[in-house]
């Protein structure tokens, strides 16, 4: 009998059954079982150290157990084995994984619950090497996949970049050129022309939400915004549109959607555009329908439900149950009809989703259909508390492009096209424009004269424009701030964030037209 046997041999008739029975169990264990000295040495190990690991228990037995760690796991290993040696004796068992030295010379993970009891240490130990390779090639191929879809995501952005830029120069030319004296066949090629633009600037948005959504890269807003006000000129462009179909059009507001809300009214927004831009496009003769409240009338709560309805083309049950996925529509002939890409619903949902709402849709082909968005809208201020209070009245005064005298507009922009896009509509607005090619000539330029406006392209050679803004902003030493607006093909939200972070007063999308890029002149010079 060696030393560690002999010291698990029983001492008392009482002893004996216990130790046979921890010898049967040491020998019919599976896992491998370890009773060792708290200097560390191995008292018993079970037979099953041979089967898992090569190794006899007579090899095990009194030499230290810590000598078959692997090196790199030897820290951690320490830690472990003083923390189940100062644990108190009725403490819970704890474990830890690391790598143990095959007979062979390989290595294997191992998977321990270890308990003091006395003045021995009681561990099992199982293999979980396969298991640990698994976990490993998991991550790994997670890690992979979002980095994956981080560069298509940036792929996709950078595309967005390089189509919206001539984008720019077509439908901001087209647009200027709609405004001259045109014959009526002229007239209606250009109107072509925008319509196909227009049509490609929404599809470039639509792929960039998809890749943003998948890629978990798509922020949410929370901020305070009047309902009535961010869908009253969505409801009035649809109004419009259906009234150049001959379509009727009919509007009903519960009086829960006055007031102030929470939450993101630009997403918001855009899916009311798409609910109410399919509306219309489907329906060829009856009218389209918009009933939207808000339900719940105290602060802090709100349920917005929007319902827009059609007497269009509607669509089965069939069609329905893929209405949502991307790249589909009820029929495929309706792409050949209407046109559109089938993602519009797809994001729709989406943001509904992640809003914490949903859209649901019915419709009998035919006879029309209704989709039906639902989302918490939490309400500022309580709607009896709304009513009492007088409608704020606007201390600005009404946005007008050009005040007394003609505004002198500094353009920053490398691009030729984009160049005389801008200078087309600002010259039929009377502003006079002095035009530079990159943010360093742009930031000169603001220090040896002065500027009504800048308009600043973000991505320009020898100085981008947000380090021009920056360094424009520093410039000005606490004098006069002259309105800085960011004219940029990243239409990203990221992108409108980098421009007001670095001192931009107002983010512009491309490609601009003349509507949105002297509004945004008005609302920069009036602020």
């Amino acid at each position: 009998m060696d030393g560690s046997t002999a010291a698990l041999a029983p001492r008392t008739p009482a002893e004996r059954p216990a130790a046979a029975e921890l010898a049967t169990f040491f020998d019919v264990s599976l896992d491998m079982l370890i009773i060792r000295e708290l200097d560390g040495t191995v008292a018993r190990a079970s037979p099953s150290w041979e089967t898992h690991m090569g190794w006899r228990p007579r090899d095990l037995e009194g030499t230290p157990l810590l000598l078959l760690v692997h090196p790199d796991d030897m820290p951690g290993t320490v830690d472990s084995v003083v923390e189940v040696e100062t644990r108190a004796p009725a403490a819970p068992v704890v474990g830890h994984v690391n790598r143990y030295r095959h007979r062979d010379g390989s290595y294997r993970t191992l998977e321990w619950r270890a308990h003091r009891e006395g003045d021995r240490i009681y561990a099992v130990a199982r293999d979980v090497t396969e298991r640990a390779a698994a976990d490993r090639a998991l991550v790994e191929a997670k890690a992979a996949a979002e980095a994956a879809s981080r560069a298509k995501t940036d792929f996709l952005a950078n595309m967005s970049h390089e189509i919206r830029t001539p984008l720019n120069g077509v439908i901001g030319i087209v647009d200027s050129l709609r405004r001259t004296e045109l014959s009526a066949e002229q007239r209606e090629m250009v109107e072509l022309i925008q319509g196909a633009g227009v049509t490609l600037e929404r599809l470039v948005s639509d792929i960039l939400d998809v890749s943003k959504i998948e890629a978990g890269r798509l922020d949410l807003e929370a901020r305070q915004f009047d309902l009535e006000t961010a869908l009253e000129g969505i409801i009035d462009l649809a109004h419009s549109r259906a009234a150049e179909k001959g379509l009727d059009f009919e509007v009903r507001r519960g009086v829960g959607a006055r007031g102030v809300f929470m939450g993101d009214s630009t997403r918001i927004g855009q899916i009311a555009t798409n609910l109410l831009s399919n509306a219309v496009k489907f329906t060829s003769q009856g009218g389209v329908t918009v009933d939207w409240d808000v339900a719940g009338d105290e602060e802090g709560e709100g349920v917005l439900t929007l319902v827009v309805s059609d007497t269009g083309v509607g669509f089965d049950a069939e069609a329905g149950a893929r209405l949502f996925q991307r790249f589909n529509q009820a029929d495929t002939s309706i792409t050949r009809r209407f046109g559109g890409t089938g993602l519009g619903l797809s994001i729709c949902r989406s943001l509904a989703e992640m809003m914490g709402g949903s859209i649901e849709a019915r419709s009998t082909p035919g006879e029309g259909s209704a989709f039906t968005l639902s989302l918490p809208l939490p309400r500022m201020v309580a709607l009896e508390e709304h009513d009492g209070l007088a409608a704020p009245s606007d201390p600005r005064p009404a946005p007008v492009f050009l005040p007394e005298r003609p505004l002198r507009i500094l353009l920053a922009e490398d691009h030729p096209t984009n160049q005389r896009v801008v200078q087309l509509i600002l010259a039929s607005a009377g502003a006079e424009v002095v035009t530079v090619e990159n943010g360093a000539l742009a930031v000169e330029a603001v220090e040896r004269s002065r500027f009504d406006v800048v308009l600043m392209d973000m991505q320009m050679p020898v100085m981008d424009g947000l380090t021009a803004t920056r360094a424009i902003r520093v410039t000005e030493h606490g004098g006069g701030r002259t309105p800085i607006i960011m004219l940029s093909a990243n239409a990203m939200a990221e992108h409108r964030y980098e421009a007001l972070a670095a001192g931009a007063d107002l983010h512009v999308a491309k490609p601009v037209t003349a509507a949105s890029l002297l509004a945004g002149i008005a609302q920069a010079v009036v602020e």
